[in-house]
């Protein structure tokens, strides 16, 4: 397996030691961290081919602002709107619903608007929220919105692809916002720089890797990044304490302490 282990050794003396964890996470943590990540995933593939089947209608240019995508009964309804002047209400012009597939979608023309004061308004609110925390930034982002529980949202920013084949990680943020949009009741910082995976022209890998410093965990959006990068290969995630691995279907296992890891030399398959 094609293991840059110099480079690897390197990276692991450079470990902050930001992780408080005693013990590796637990089978229902990696599997919620899966479950997460994986509608993340799904989240942004709805937007990607509804916002292809809405600029073919070639929309005016202010007729919305953002989308809002919600799964429902397995498929994804993606609104295309704005908020209005006062900020309570959320204006769809365009509705996108997922068809057999998770790339056919149907478009809706929705004049006059349709109004929406439920999970719309509430997450567009949400939205509005974290981008304002978050900043200016020197890179196209994505946003994508989830239920979490309690009625309250997750809100996610990741770096954006930019080239073909050319695959980010890193430079990204979760916030947890309340219920009514609100406030932000948590923000987790997953990765610090920007890494981006670009398959070697000569070979195709059988594994990436990267390492961790902020926790001693995976995180959502490597599932994310495992999923939506081609080719299919698994990621060997390397934190101060543990290892792990997130399998080509998102699924994220523990595999081993840092110290064995060191001792093996390399990973096996």
């Amino acid at each position: 397996m094609k293991m840059y282990y110099s480079i690897l050794t390197i990276l692991f003396l450079a470990l902050s030691m930001f992780a408080q964890r005693t013990n590796p996470g637990s089978a229902v943590e990696l599997a919620e961290i899966t479950e997460r990540g994986r509608m993340l995933y799904s989240y942004d593939q709805a937007a990607w081919h509804s916002t292809d089947a809405v600029l073919a209608l070639s929309p005016p240019k202010d007729s919305f602002e953002r989308y809002v995508a919600q799964e429902k009964d397995g498929r994804w309804i993606v609104a295309y709107g704005k908020l209005n002047a006062a900020r309570d209400k959320f204006l769809i012009s365009y509705e996108a619903k997922q068809g057999a597939t998770p790339k056919d979608f149907t478009v809706t023309k929705l004049d006059p608007a349709k109004v929406d004061t439920g999970f719309n308004l509430l997450a567009s609110l949400a939205v509005d929220l974290a981008t304002k925390d978050f900043g200016t930034v020197n890179r196209p982002y994505n946003v994508a919105v989830l239920p979490a529980k309690s009625k309250q949202f997750y809100v996610y920013l990741l770096p954006a692809q930019t080239k073909v084949g050319v695959f980010p990680l890193g430079a990204d943020v979760r916030y947890l916002i309340s219920a009514d949009g609100s406030k932000i009741v948590e923000k987790r910082q997953l990765h610090k720089s920007v890494i981006e995976f670009a398959p070697p022209a000569e070979s195709t890998p059988q594994m990436g890797y990267h390492i961790a410093i902020l926790d001693d965990i995976p995180e959502d959006t490597d599932v994310f990044h495992v999923l939506a990068r081609q080719p299919s290969i698994p990621e060997w995630v390397v934190t101060n304490k543990y290892v792990y691995q997130v399998k080509p279907d998102g699924s994220v296992i523990y595999v081993m302490t840092r110290e064995a890891f060191l001792k093996i030399g390399k990973p096996s398959n």
